[in-house]
């Protein structure tokens, strides 16, 4: 009866140890229950996370989370550096992550109740711009100036064809703003779609073309912005650009 039971086990951890998790993943069941209600998509790339929640019929803005994340063997975990519940930002949770059928499926026990997640790819397809980047630059009247991230930063996760922004400060705990949404990229143009905004819901059903070019490996991104002034920004690889403060 033990051999039964450990084989499909063993199934489940090989599928995810050859596994990727980069890309973009919609929640589609909780606990058993069809996810009609919100609309939550989490992407993965170079090691960090960022998802962003909405009313699925009011695009009313929910919440928004993500940081550093790792798999090993069937265990994955969180480290959460911006969260909108505020008593998770600085903690790592880890959950029992198995791949049945191409989807995610989660579980955490909580207060002696497990929490079951199943996530269905979305996309995991790649451009000139999938990577994490974070904010280091901007160009004004010909002169560039440049910034280093530090606790207080902005990260743009792009992965499987969904972009997310994200604004804050890790070590305040301060949450400035995030968007996201689809996104193309292709012969110079980045066409954004947002789908969800946490300053402005009826911002959401908006595009915005811009002008893009990677130069050296960083992200030159111009164009006009929401409020129709003129932009031109710098974006760095997030692993070459910012380091974690020493402790």
């Amino acid at each position: 009866m033990k051999k039964i039971l450990i084989l499909p086990l063993l199934f489940l951890m090989g599928t995810v140890i050859g596994q990727t998790l980069e890309g973009a993943w919609k929640l589609t069941h909780q606990n058993g229950k069809e996810v009609t209600d919100k609309t939550v998509v989490k992407i993965f790339q170079d090691g960090y996370f960022s998802y962003g929640s909405k009313e699925t019929n009011t695009n009313k803005f929910l919440g928004a989370g993500g940081g550093e994340f790792s798999l090993r063997d069937n265990y994955y975990t969180e480290s959460f550096d911006f969260n909108t519940e505020e008593d998770l930002i600085g903690v790592t949770v880890e959950y029992s992550l198995d791949m049945v059928d191409g989807k995610i499926v989660t579980s955490i026990e909580k207060g002696g109740t497990a929490n079951v997640q199943i996530w269905t790819k979305v996309s995991d397809a790649k451009d000139d711009l999938t990577r994490n980047w974070v904010f280091t630059g901007r160009k004004n009247d010909g002169e560039i100036s440049r910034s280093t991230p530090g606790a207080r930063r902005t990260v743009k996760i792009l992965s499987g064809g969904h972009f997310q922004w994200i604004a804050f400060n890790s070590e305040t705990k301060q949450f400035s703003g995030t968007g996201g949404g689809t996104y193309t990229a292709k012969e110079g143009k980045y066409i954004e779609n947002i789908e969800f905004f946490s300053r402005d819901d009826n911002r959401v059903g908006a595009s915005l073309e811009f002008n893009y070019e990677v130069i050296d490996g960083e992200w030159h991104h111009s164009g006009m912005s929401s409020t129709g002034n003129p932009i031109y920004e710098i974006w760095s690889k997030y692993s070459d650009a910012y380091k974690k403060p020493s402790k």
